[in-house]
């Protein structure tokens, strides 16, 4: 008899017993591809010696030092390479133990930095919906699933939301890409004014949307004319990377593509590879500036932030992820996914959208392809497909709720970066099958 509390008590697991490359295998020696990293999270596979040793090597001198007393040199070593590949002008970091606990640090972060400041009342914030930044209250509180939120609703820091940058959903017949992108991002700068510029804090967003939308990039220009709002109202730029970031859309920081630069940026999942519990909140140099020449402290922390062990394998990481041609590699074989996903599914009856960049993809199922209109959500397609493809030896990260939290399915693939074609292949092959058993389950003939 178990005593875990699982995640969802009506769902009985395989066991998992060892890794292998690409790989899971349980205590039955069945084999699964990790085609989604877990939730993006194992970059680098599952046996990866590097990182292995590095973690070896540090235990070897010790595991502990509360950063109440120590600094250790780790921590030192992953936060210069971190902002060694930042974008402009982010200088500190901030290492922490996940993705929920790095964007509640950018939350308390964007509120001391004000008060320091002696702008007090600008406490409100803003975010867009259907996005997701975690399960702690701040973060919940920004993230805009609303099936996410409904439980803890009483809970919830006020914050507003605008609507995402989704161009399959929002942008009109006769509008181009860039036409879009600037109607998405002015609904922020409406926002504000409706606010008050003078209370508002800060804007949180993904750069390419991951688990609540399913692998949603901005569109060019999009996030630069977030930017310019921000500036002119003296508002910061907290970007969330822990999905989308540290290497999965084929850039070490995903908004380096859009040539974006933030106040504050949230990376997790990647830059530990599933080999610690690892997050870190990166700021810019005047953030920290206002905070040392300030109170000199900032009001926040965790017991494990800057974990020797965590770090020693984030440094790791980092080398293998910055190695020349890795990034790369994941842009190659992104676009060999993305052309095979087309040949499997581009005329498939119910799936809308194939989108994602790098190795970050995803297909939008729907009802009817002309109409977009989602899927019977009672079908519960999204959990269907997740198990089957384990059936088929394949893990996959299916989600409902795609269009507004409760309606809508969409099928999230995040790879590791050490996969080849023929990983491609099986990943297709697999997906498929899992589709067609999952549509006869609910009754609908593909």
């Amino acid at each position: 008899m178990s005593h875990i509390f699982p995640r969802n008590t009506r769902v009985t697991l395989p066991t998992a017993a060892k890794g292998d490359g690409c790989y899971l295998i349980d205590s039955t020696g069945k084999r699964y591809l990790d085609a989604c990293g877990g939730a993006a999270v194992s970059c680098l596979g599952h046996s990866n010696e590097k990182v292995i040793e590095a973690i070896k090597t540090q235990l070897d001198k010790f595991s502990f030092a509360h950063t109440g007393f120590f600094g250790s040199e780790p921590a030192e070593e992953l936060a210069n390479k971190l902002v060694a590949q930042a974008p402009t002008g982010i200088d500190r970091v901030y290492l922490v133990s996940g993705g929920s606990e790095a964007m509640e640090s950018a939350v308390k972060l964007v509120r001391q930095y004000f008060v320091e400041k002696g702008e007090h009342q600008r406490s409100h914030m803003i975010a867009r919906w259907q996005s997701y930044h975690g399960n702690t209250l701040g973060a919940l509180s920004a993230g805009g699933n609303k099936w996410r939120r409904e439980m803890f609703g009483p809970l919830l820091i006020e914050m507003s939301h605008i609507d995402p940058c989704y161009t399959y959903r929002y942008m009109q017949e006769g509008e181009t890409e860039e036409e879009y992108g600037l109607r998405a991002a002015n609904l922020l700068e409406d926002e504000i004014l409706r606010v008050g510029p003078e209370k508002v804090a800060a804007f949180f967003a993904e750069p390419v949307v991951g688990a609540t939308m399913g692998a949603v990039p901005a569109v060019k220009g999009y996030l630069k004319r977030i930017r310019e709002i921000c500036d002119k109202y003296g508002i910061l730029l907290v970007l969330d990377e822990v999905m989308c970031g540290m290497g999965r859309t084929g850039h070490i920081f995903a908004c380096n593509e859009d040539e974006v630069r933030p106040d504050i940026v949230a990376v997790a999942k990647g830059i530990g590879a599933g080999y610690q519990p690892l997050g870190a909140m990166l700021c810019s140099k005047e953030i920290y500036d206002t905070i040392a020449e300030g109170s000199g402290f900032f009001q926040h922390g965790h017991t494990y932030m800057g974990h020797s062990l965590a770090a020693a394998a984030g440094s790791a990481v980092m080398d293998q992820l910055t190695e020349p041609g890795r990034m790369e590699h994941v842009r190659a074989m992104g676009e060999k996914l993305s052309a095979a996903l087309h040949d499997e599914f581009g005329q498939h009856p119910y799936v809308g959208d194939i989108r994602g960049r790098g190795l970050f993809r995803a297909l939008e199922l729907v009802s009817d392809r002309g109409t977009k209109a989602p899927l019977d959500p009672s079908f519960k397609l999204h959990a269907k497909v997740k198990q089957n493809a384990m059936k088929a030896g394949l893990m996959c990260y299916p989600m409902g709720g795609t269009v507004d939290g409760k309606t809508g399915d969409h099928i999230l693939l995040g790879p590791p970066f050490i996969i080849d074609d023929s990983h491609i292949a099986e990943i297709v092959e697999k997906l498929s099958l899992a589709m067609k058993e999952s549509f006869t389950q609910v009754g609908v003939s593909v």
